[in-house]
């Protein structure tokens, strides 16, 4: 069982497996003289207009930047003569041989944590050496993966915007904003590489994380110290082990152990009876929690999210209190709560919205967010798709696309991409290469907003995750 483990690592890692099956068959398919190839990676739209680009430096530095080898070669053709596949060892033998395993590519991307409309060009890529053109195609498989963190980052930062306007509303204190939505999302996802990938993503807009695995992926792959905080929380278990006729004991137990002055306890409260726990709170522990000088944060776990929250919220008003901010707005003495079921978009949306009409303000409440953050989503949430838009042939460049009559949202673009970014306005544009400035577009007025970001094994921009951050929020409004 070891061996076979470890057989899967090393495949997992062979980067010439790290693709669809048929890729290993194209090398033969492209018409007699073809030198050259260029794709690019776009959103065609989707749930969000705009999408916020981050991600590829991490596919970047752990699947591009480590160089092909004779016994990864040797194990790929073994594995595609089994499965029914010809395999261009000739070619990965001159990659080899020619530029030391690293892949001839060149990869243009625009900024992570840019904010860019859908249906404009992302990234490019291109190789220009005729024995190793098809190498363009052949990585899309790897690199259109770049969807996953992208959707990840463009839904949090949409929640982003949207907690922003009822803090805006309600709050007087914008800066807890990083740490209104936190990362649940490790436990509902497919693997730990999607915790890792999709944990990072999230990160570009908010500080609250309890994935591992995304802050570790975000401190490594985008030089950061520390991405992300938690807190000490209790889980059904540490209550529950107490049994019923303890649960008194097990709450004050999670004060004793971490009820410090300047701390935050967050505790679940709904093992058995939220409300019956709610008195507890409000009666035999209140004093307990005054005295400690933490701020207790109640986590309801089942029910429905808007009504559990406003009942929480307005049972711990009772209890301990509140004062009222300079919005006119309520903010709870010493408590807060914490809503992690049945968090999405909506229900989001759905509480903030029954707070501020009861005259809570937001800072009241955190979201915990699982499944829907990590694992609601897929490629076709913002329908990325990545596509061969120019080929050379005979020394001369062919555009090309796809143009499906039967649907025209797959209509591909053709030629060689860059995209444009008007300095004044901020707005965006698609153009093909070479650039032809006209007098509608003054040249003094746009920029290339793609930059080369990998060429030829070597990753030539390294970003930092408060790069990232600061690009992102420049974004908001």
């Amino acid at each position: 069982m070891q061996n076979d483990l470890r057989r899967l690592s090393s495949i997992l890692s062979n980067p010439i497996l790290n693709t669809d099956s048929y890729k290993a068959s194209h090398y033969l398919q492209y018409p007699p003289g073809t030198s050259a190839m260029f794709s690019y990676i776009e959103s065609r739209g989707g749930r969000y207009d705009r999408t916020l680009f981050f991600g590829l430096q991490m596919l970047l530095k752990e699947y591009l930047s480590q160089p092909v080898t004779t016994a990864i070669i040797d194990e790929a053709r073994s594995f595609f003569a089994a499965h029914g596949e010809p395999f261009n060892e000739t070619g990965w033998r001159y990659i080899v041989e020619t530029y030391g395993g690293y892949l001839p590519v060149r990869i243009r991307a625009v900024p992570e944590g840019s904010v860019v409309p859908t249906h404009n060009v992302l990234v490019t890529v291109e190789c220009d050496d005729p024995q190793a053109f098809w190498l363009t195609s052949y990585i899309e498989t790897m690199l259109l993966r770049v969807w996953y963190p992208v959707t990840v980052a463009t839904q949090s930062w949409q929640l982003r915007q949207l907690v922003r306007r009822y803090l805006e509303r309600t709050s007087d204190d914008i800066a807890q904003l990083p740490f209104k939505v936190h990362d649940f999302g490790a436990r509902g996802v497919s693997s730990a590489e999607s915790s890792a990938i999709g944990g990072a993503a999230h990160l570009v807009s908010f500080m609250g994380s309890d994935t591992v695995l995304g802050v570790v992926a975000a401190n490594a792959y985008y030089n950061t110290p520390m991405a992300a905080f938690s807190v000490p929380a209790a889980e059904h278990s540490t209550i529950t082990a107490w049994g019923r006729a303890g649960e008194c004991d097990a709450y004050r137990n999670m004060l004793r152990q971490f009820g410090k002055p300047g701390a935050i306890v967050s505790v679940v409260s709904d093992s058995y009876d939220l409300f019956a726990a709610l008195r507890m709170w409000g009666t035999e522990l209140r004093q307990a929690v005054i005295d400690s000088g933490a701020t207790l944060v109640i986590r309801p776990d089942s029910g429905d999210p808007q009504t559990i929250v406003m009942q929480t919220l307005r049972a711990l008003d009772e209890a301990f209190g509140s004062v009222v901010n300079g919005k006119g707005y309520r903010v709870l003495n010493h408590v807060r709560v914490i809503q992690g079921d049945g968090v999405n978009a909506d229900s989001i949306e759905a509480i903030l919205a029954a707070m501020e009409a009861a005259g809570y303000a937001a800072d009241n409440i955190v979201f915990g967010m699982g499944g829907a953050l990590l694992q609601q989503l897929n490629r076709d949430t913002q329908r990325f798709a990545m596509k061969c838009s120019a080929v050379k042939v005979d020394d001369v460049w062919r555009d090309v696309c796809k143009d499906p009559v039967t649907d025209a949202g797959k209509r591909s673009k053709q030629g060689r991409l860059t995209l444009l970014r008007n300095r004044r306005t901020g707005a965006y544009q698609t153009a093909t290469l070479p650039l032809a400035w006209d007098d509608r577009r003054v040249e003094s007025d746009w920029d290339d907003a793609l930059e080369t970001v990998f060429d030829g094994g070597k990753l030539l921009i390294d970003v930092s995750l408060d790069d990232v951050r600061a690009r992102a929020q420049a974004h908001e409004v």
